[in-house]
C-alpha cells in the first residue's frame, strides 16, 4: 500500500484497527524513550551518586521549557497536516511541513541563547544547591548544545508519523534510544564521565535522529516532502501550529513551572533528597504517561483525518476507544506505584534514606492516578480536533487551577510538611478529572461535538 492510500485509510479502515496500527509504533517509542530516561537515572544513581539524581532532577523544569516550544511546533504541524490530507489540501500540508522546519530552528537558537546566558540563576531558582547545582550545570551545558537538534527532530517525527510512516518513525525513535543506551554506561562507567556522559549519550542520538527524518523528508518520492517554496513563512498556517501546538506548549510549561516550584518546596520541607525522590517517582509517572500519549499520537492522525472528512462518527469511536485503553494504563500504574514503591525506588540507588523517601512519596502521589487517564485523553482529543481554547483550558485546570495552590496551602495544614506537597498531586488529579468530565459532557450533550456537521475548525 502507498502511503498516500495508508494516509486515506484513515477515514475508512476499522478504528479499532487503525488506532493499533497508529498507537503501536507510537506507544514503543514513546515507551522506550521513557525506559531510556529510567535508565539513565539508575545508571546515574548507580555510578555517580544520590545527589547526582537530584541534580537531574533539577534539569527538568528547563527541559521542559526547551521541549514545550519543540511540542507546540511538532504537535500543531501534525495536526494540521493530519487535516489538511483529510481535505486532500496537500499544497497547504507541503507548506506546514516547510514552516514548521523554519520555526524549530528558530525557536531552538533563540532558547539556546538563554539559556546559556542564564544557565546558574535558573538552576538556582528551581531548587538547586551547592550539592546539587553542578551535577545540573554539567547536563544542561551538553543538553543545550543538543537544542537544536532535539527540536528538528522531535517537530519532523511528529509529522512524518501523522502523514502516514508511523512505523518509520517508531524505528527512528528506537534507533536514537538504541545509541543512548549502548553510549550512556560507557561514558559514565568506563570513561567515568558522570553526568555528562550521560549528556553526551543523548546528543549522541539526537544526531543520528535529525539526519534520519531530515533525508526522509528531502526524498521527493514520499507524497509529503519539503518542495521549493515551503520554507517561506506563511501567516495562515504559522498562526494553526501555533493556535493548534498551543495546549502542549501551555502544559510543558506548566509542567516545567510545577517542577520547579515542587523541588523547591520539597526542597523546603525535604532537602535535596527529596528533591531526587520526586526524580524517582517522576520516572514512574513519565512513563505511564508516555504510554498514555502513545495512545494520544494514534488517534491525533485519525481524529484529525476523520474531522476533516466530516465523519463525525469516526471520530466518536476512536475517541472513546482511546479513552478506555488510556485509563487502563494509568490504572496500572496506580497499582504499580501503590503496591511495588520500595521495589521500584531501590531500582534507582541503594541508598536507604533516598530509597524510603521516594517509597512513602510514590504511594501518596499516585493516590488518584488511575484516573489521570480521562483528562489526558480528553484534552488531547479536542486538540486532534482543531479546538485548542479547549485543551488548554483543560490542561490549565490540573497544572495552575488546582496544583499550585494545593501544593502551597496542603504542606501548611496541620503540620503536614513533606506529606502535603506530596498530597498536592493526587488532589489536583482528581480535581482535574472531574472538570474534565463536565466539559466533555457539556460538548457532547449541548454542543453535540459527535453529530453537528457544523462544528467546524477555527
Amino acid at each position: 500500500m502507498s502511503a498516500n492510500n495508508a494516509t486515506q485509510s484513515l477515514g475508512t479502515d476499522n478504528i479499532g484497527r487503525l488506532l493499533f496500527q497508529y498507537s503501536l509504533p507510537a506507544i514503543i517509542a514513546t515507551a522506550a524513550s521513557a525506559i531510556y530516561n529510567i535508565v539513565d537515572r539508575i545508571f546515574i544513581g548507580q555510578g555517580v551518586g544520590p545527589y547526582a539524581i537530584s541534580g537531574l532532577a533539577l534539569t527538568l523544569p528547563l527541559m521542559n521549557i526547551f521541549a514545550a516550544f519543540g511540542a507546540m511546533i511538532g504537535v500543531g504541524a501534525s495536526t494540521m497536516v493530519s487535516i489538511y490530507m483529510g481535505q486532500k489540501n496537500e499544497e497547504d500540508a507541503v507548506r506546514t511541513l516547510g514552516n514548521a522546519f523554519i520555526l524549530n530552528i528558530i525557536l531552538s537558537i533563540v532558547t539556546s541563547f538563554f539559556g546559556y546566558m542564564f544557565l546558574d540563576d535558573i538552576l538556582m531558582l528551581f531548587g538547586a544547591s551547592e550539592m546539587t547545582l553542578p551535577y545540573a550545570r554539567e547536563f544542561m551545558e551538553i543538553a543545550l548544545i543538543g537544542n537544536l537538534l532535539i527540536h528538528v527532530y522531535l517537530g519532523l517525527n511528529h509529522i512524518m508519523r501523522a502523514s502516514g510512516f508511523p512505523q518509520k518513525s517508531m524505528y527512528v525513535t528506537l534507533t536514537t534510544i538504541a545509541i543512548n543506551i549502548t553510549l550512556a554506561p560507557i561514558y559514565i562507567f568506563v570513561f567515568h564521565w558522570g553526568i555528562r556522559g550521560a549528556a553526551l549519550a543523548t546528543l549522541c542520538g539526537q544526531i543520528v535522529g535529525t539526519i534520519i527524518v531530515m533525508h526522509h523528508f528531502l526524498h521527493h518520492d514520499k507524497p509529503l516532502h519539503f518542495a521549493p517554496g515551503c520554507f517561506r513563512l506563511k501567516g495562515k498556517i504559522v498562526t494553526n501550529i501555533f493556535l493548534i501546538g498551543l495546549p502542549n506548549f501551555i502544559m510543558l510549561l506548566c509542567a516545567s513551572l510545577i517542577a520547579a516550584l515542587m523541588n523547591r518546596s520539597l526542597h523546603n520541607y525535604g532537602g535535596d533528597f527529596a528533591i531526587g525522590a520526586f526524580g524517582i517517582i517522576n520516572s514512574l509517572l513519565n512513563l505511564i504517561a508516555m504510554i498514555v500519549a502513545g495512545f494520544n499520537q494514534g488517534m491525533q492522525p485519525i481524529a484529525g483525518f476523520n474531522f476533516g472528512a466530516r465523519q463525525l462518527d469516526r471520530v466518536k469511536q476512536v475517541f472513546k476507544l482511546t479513552l478506555v485503553c488510556g485509563s487502563t494504563v494509568t490504572i496500572l500504574g496506580f497499582l504499580s506505584g501503590e503496591l511495588f514503591p520500595r521495589f521500584i525506588s531501590s531500582m534507582f540507588t541503594t541508598d536507604t534514606e533516598l530509597i524510603e523517601l521516594s517509597a512513602q512519596g510514590m504511594r501518596i502521589a499516585l493516590a488518584s492516578f488511575a484516573i489521570v487517564g480521562i483528562q489526558m485523553v480528553t484534552s488531547n482529543f479536542f486538540q486532534s480536533v482543531g479546538r485548542p481554547k479547549i485543551a488548554i483550558v483543560l490542561t490549565m485546570t490540573r497544572q495552575l487551577l488546582f496544583l499550585i495552590p494545593s501544593m502551597f496551602l496542603l504542606p501548611r495544614i496541620g503540620g503536614l510538611g513533606l506529606t502535603g506537597v506530596w498530597l498536592s498531586m493526587p488532589v489536583s488529579d482528581a480535581l482535574a478529572a472531574i472538570a474534565t468530565i463536565c466539559v466533555l459532557i457539556y460538548f457532547v450533550k449541548v454542543k453535540k461535538i459527535f453529530t453537528n456537521y457544523e462544528y467546524k475548525l477555527k
